[in-house]
């Protein structure tokens, strides 16, 4: 069976590699992006399975990559990365869809259940 791909979206280069890690120690593809732009270039080239998608970046922010994902794809997971939520995010979020958020200060591993899981609903209801 071949591997699920996930596209992590991340401009701290630290975070990126960590969560890279420890997604290919668990079997999955990972595809990185530094910035929104390069999120949507890879997104719609890659075809991931689920992304994991940071707030605050230079450029396009995670919200308006979120907005752009939604436009093409509305059942693909994506994980809202942040070091702090705000209600004002969590809304927008909400209101576009975003699968969960995983707070910087957890560890990833308590989260690849989650997101295992996410791309198996996403799948069996894609349609």
């Amino acid at each position: 069976m071949a591997k699920k791909k996930i596209m992590i979206v991340d401009d701290e280069a630290e975070f990126l590699d960590m969560v890279k890690m420890r997604l290919e120690a668990n079997n999955y593809e990972v595809i990185t992006a530094f910035t929104g732009e390069e999120a949507l270039q890879k997104f719609n080239k890659e075809n991931p399975s689920a992304i994991i998608l940071d707030v605050m970046m230079p450029g396009m922010n995670g919200m308006q990559v979120l907005e752009k994902i939604r436009e093409k794809n509305k059942f693909i997971p994506v994980f809202i990365t942040t070091a702090y939520t705000s209600e004002e995010r969590m809304k927008v979020a909400n209101k576009l869809n975003a699968t969960a958020f995983i707070l910087k200060t957890e560890s990833i591993k308590d989260q690849l259940a989650s997101i295992a899981e996410a791309i198996k609903l996403s799948e069996k209801y894609k349609g």
